[in-house]
């Protein structure tokens, strides 16, 4: 992959260097048509960090597990509405671990999105 290709991913909002790191390492055998395909599902699917914790934000506010439901976890979200994020406890840890619970989201869509285009259904 061509450094104009690493650059693209600069541009994704809140980017880690661990993300980085895995999208350098998920690209380095797909063609240049391959990549961008990659860029522009992956760009969808993909949650920026900042935006999760605004959402966690709201949960002090009253609107608990908006922030579960974005990342694909309805049930949690709908537990985290009933009990207000079970009693607060876990809004305060969702706080604390922000950046890793969208990581992992984001991990997820990164495979999600290398399978689809190794198998050719872009």
């Amino acid at each position: 992959m061509n450094t104009n290709s690493n650059q693209t991913y600069y541009a994704y909002p809140g980017v880690t260097v661990e993300e980085m790191f895995l999208l350098q390492q998920a690209t380095s055998d797909l063609t240049e048509e391959q990549a961008r395909h990659f860029h522009n599902i992956y760009a969808t699917k993909r949650k920026n960090p900042q935006d999760i914790l605004l959402l966690t934000l709201l949960a002090l506010l009253g609107v608990a597990g908006i922030h579960r439901m974005v990342l694909g976890q309805v049930v949690m979200g709908i537990l985290y509405f009933f009990t207000w994020g079970f009693f607060g406890v876990m809004i305060v840890m969702d706080l604390i671990n922000n950046k890793t619970i969208t990581n992992d989201y984001n991990q997820k869509m990164m495979a999600e999105t290398y399978h689809i285009i190794k198998s050719g259904r872009f």
